[in-house]
């Protein structure tokens, strides 16, 4: 993350708070130092923003300033609360807890008078079961989505047949019962589809594969043109590697 990436991570951090967070509470979720964050808010505060408190005491932001107002609609506000209660029944612990954030940071700039600030919810989101979470390896998966990096996973077909290869992953599809992997496989040197479930993660390796992965993911949509029927429930389906 650049330095003015975090400065307005560390902005709406501060934005979404109701109290004052010290520089260990920022050091943590920013994964920097504490001598990092000093350094931040004093950055920040020569730039203008309005930043109350101390060492030792915490910091927090005057309220009302900077961020400009979102106009969401009621009906907008239902969707987001709705699908970010999803993804914080259904994603693993990270996810869930990146959804609680963005659900916070979505209300500190709502206008005040809006009625999700005071009354619950009028559609909220349920699982089935609970093991429809995703499994704690996603977050590895994502990771590597985003950086481009090729990771060696171990693969149970329908047949219990394992295998192990090298792949490129490009993007994760969820289904109602089932969640996919679309990948590059370099053994078959063709896209090919895993069920996440079946999937073990054995090594994130730190060579970047080729390509641009918006460029990689148009090759994909346009060689499987039928992809959404191809990544069913359906184990019989063909696309499944």
């Amino acid at each position: 993350m650049s330095r003015t990436s975090r400065l307005f991570e560390l902005i709406s951090i501060l934005r979404a708070r109701r109290t004052p967070a010290t520089a260990l509470q920022l050091a943590h979720e920013l994964g920097i130092s504490q001598r990092s964050v000093y350094r931040d808010i004093d950055t920040l505060r020569s730039l203008g923003a309005p930043l109350e408190g101390q060492a030792g005491i915490g910091y927090c932001l005057r309220k009302g300033f900077f961020l400009p107002e979102f106009a969401f609609s009621p009906d907008e506000l239902d969707a987001l609360v709705l699908g970010l209660g999803w993804v914080r029944q259904r994603g693993e612990p990270a996810l869930a807890k990146s959804s609680d954030s963005a659900l916070a940071k979505i209300f500190a700039v709502v206008n005040s008078g809006t009625a999700l600030n005071h009354d619950p919810p009028a559609l909220v989101s349920a699982t089935s079961a609970p093991e429809t979470m995703d499994p704690p390896q996603w977050a590895l998966l994502r990771d590597a989505i985003r950086r481009q990096r090729k990771i060696t996973v171990g693969y149970e077909d329908v047949h219990g047949s394992l295998s192990e290869r090298t792949i490129w992953p490009i993007v994760i599809v969820y289904f109602d019962g089932v969640s996919v992997l679309a990948a590059w496989c370099e053994h078959r040197a063709a896209f090919r589809h895993f069920r996440v479930d079946r999937l073990q993660v054995k090594a994130i390796s730190e060579e970047r594969y080729p390509g641009r992965r918006q460029s990689i993911v148009k090759r994909w949509q346009l060689q499987d043109r039928d992809w959404r029927s191809l990544l069913t429930v359906s184990d019989t389906s063909k696309g499944y590697s």
